[in-house]
């Protein structure tokens, strides 16, 4: 099915959304021809971190079921996501859109302040010609969204939430969450996010389109009096294209102190952050000029994946690790005139016993493996050539 069965105006703030948002944002559409016949939508379209289109259950809400004019937003919120329905109508796409928050906001009235009195949104004087609207209209209800959800963790009933609450207020861009229901525990989510650097001006040469980000999950349980509050559950989360260079995976987080809070914990994490991405960003340049060494010694082709040379691959492979050069390559030698049974080209199992120190010079450390491999490789035709006399 065509994107032309999305009602133009309707289309062109859909497209501007998910153009503009400052957010990664995933759209859900689902045609219903009728109630029992589904037909799935299928396309990809930019978000800020991959391109996708995601499918879920929704129906047209005209006689024509040719028209698109519903979807599903699934919205990035604390390091999760939550999903609004956004409803028009193709009959009248000069109409605002309604907006169906999830089953677990039925407390969320974003109309009207904190003290019930209706306030201005940009659905009051709604233009269905200017294609920005519907994005103004997100970022509204999602930063209305931010301060409801911080209203109801103030009014919890827990001395320590509205001490860590209190604390960070210092802090821009933290959201928090509280999830409860019948099959879930009470808990309060808090998403901090980590060091005042611009991660992408670090990497030299670096590709990124969108501002790398480092968080901080902090997991409180809610209303468990007890003389000494178990460490919430700590969780490091990064941004998709920053793990190109810096394993969230691999880091350590420092202990959690009894008697501590949030704030006290974040200095000493952020330090240790730092010192170990700084460390990431010249092991990039380590690479770069190691790769380059190689190339007088063993020619070319040498490929490589700029511009964080994660990965080198001569007639091997030849493989170089993010925590190089404490760790050393990974050396395989391929045989392009020898197969196995199978038909494959003979390798042989990976090379790890070689001189090698992180401490050297690039050029040093090119050099010493160029004469490791000028031995390794007789022992290996060698190798070859005894399999097939077998």
């Amino acid at each position: 099915m065509a994107i032309d069965t999305v009602p133009p105006l309707i289309a062109a703030q859909l497209n501007y959304l998910i153009s503009h948002c400052p957010f990664s944002v995933k759209v859900c559409i689902l045609l219903a021809r009728n109630m029992s016949t589904m037909a799935y939508l299928y396309a990809k379209v930019h978000s800020k971190e991959k391109m996708m289109l995601q499918v879920e259950l929704m129906w047209s809400g005209c006689k024509n079921p040719s028209l698109l004019d519903r979807f599903t937003l699934v919205i990035p919120y604390c390091l999760d996501y939550i999903k609004w329905d956004v409803i028009y109508n193709a009959m009248y796409p000069l109409a605002a859109p309604d907006i169906i928050f999830g089953p677990e906001d039925e407390s969320f009235h974003p109309v009207y302040g904190s003290n019930g009195k209706s306030r201005k949104s940009s659905l009051a004087d709604w233009n269905s010609k200017d294609p920005a609207r519907l994005l103004s209209l997100i970022i509204e209800l999602r930063d209305a969204y931010i301060a409801y959800q911080r209203r109801r963790i103030e009014e919890v009933d827990d001395d320590r939430l509205k001490f860590e609450i209190s604390t960070m207020l210092s802090r821009e861009g933290i959201e928090m969450y509280m999830t409860s229901g019948a099959d879930k525990p009470e808990e309060v989510k808090f998403a901090v996010p980590l060091l005042d650097m611009e991660l992408n001006k670090l990497v030299a040469g670096s590709t990124w389109r969108h501002p790398q980000k480092i968080y901080l999950q902090v997991v409180f349980p809610v209303g468990k009096k007890q003389s000494t509050p178990p460490p919430p559950r700590l969780k490091l989360v990064s941004s998709a294209e920053l793990k190109a260079i810096f394993s969230i995976e691999d880091f350590r987080l420092p202990p959690w102190l009894d008697g501590m809070c949030t704030a006290e914990y974040l200095p000493t994490l952020e330090e240790m952050l730092e010192a170990q991405i700084k460390d990431a960003v010249l092991s990039v340049e380590t690479r770069r000029k190691f790769i380059t060494a190689l190339v007088p010694l063993f020619g070319r082709p040498i490929e490589a994946d700029p511009p964080h040379f994660i990965c080198s691959v001569l007639a091997g492979p030849f493989s170089l690790s993010l925590q190089f050069p404490k760790h050393q390559p990974g050396l395989t030698l391929q045989s392009s005139q020898h197969f196995n049974s199978n038909g494959m080209p003979v390798k042989s199992p990976n090379l790890a016993e070689y001189p090698w120190s992180p401490r050297w010079e690039p050029s040093e450390m090119a050099d010493r493996i160029f004469d490791f491999l000028t031995e390794e490789c007789l022992n290996f035709k060698k190798y070859c050539n005894q399999l097939n006399q077998q």
